[in-house]
């Protein structure tokens, strides 16, 4: 039987993209339940209503983070030809996408619970960034695979420097670095490649 309860009054997407920003700018725990019914712009119980819990809310947003504006690693590391173009692509597209115009400096990812207390939350987002630098590990894993990295090549100690080197990134962009400053550590971060393949 269909359900008889009113029609929601508001457009679902549009309000959890405005948590996605809010998280992004202010953090998990910055982040208030009255702050986020103002940016979306419903009531308490619609926000209950819609997304369960204001962690449900934030593990939504995170997704919705990943599959839009955060979409950037996982797309040029699947698409750049070689190992060393994908991590370089990686670093400087980032660099770039941090300092965007228009929306929080930096990594959501990276900045939206560094210093939560909450248990599962905090968590969560860990488990994100493991799921990064995992992504950098495999695409060095299939440098090796396709040739253009040679097979003893210490894969562990790569992917553990360039995703540390992104989430740097990430705390620059958003301490108030400058896309000059970014560009300078991605191309100390390339130049490092060579000591890893001798």
């Amino acid at each position: 039987m269909p359900s008889r309860g009113r029609p929601r009054s508001f457009d679902r997407d549009a309000a959890l993209r405005q948590a996605m920003l809010l998280f992004w700018e202010r953090g998990y725990e910055c982040t208030s339940m009255a702050d986020l019914t103002a940016t979306m712009r419903i009531g308490s119980p619609s926000l209950y209503a819609a997304f369960g819990s204001k962690e449900a809310l934030f593990r939504e947003a995170v997704a919705l983070y990943a599959a839009t504006a955060g979409s950037l690693t996982a797309r040029v590391l699947t698409e750049e030809p070689t190992a060393r173009a994908a991590i370089e692509a990686m670093l400087r597209g980032n660099a770039a996408d941090y300092l965007r115009p228009g929306r929080p400096a930096g990594c959501m990812a990276v900045l939206a619970a560094l210093n939560c207390s909450h248990p599962s939350v905090r968590a969560f987002m860990a488990d994100r960034r493991r799921d990064g630098r995992e992504l950098v590990r495999r695409r060095l894993c299939r440098g090796i695979e396709d040739c253009d990295l040679p097979a003893d090549v210490d894969v562990d100690a790569m992917a553990g420097f360039y995703h540390a080197t992104l989430m740097s990134l990430s705390l620059l962009a958003r301490d108030g670095a400058t896309a000059a400053d970014l560009t300078a550590v991605a191309d100390g971060a390339m130049a490092a490649w060579s000591s890893y393949l001798d």
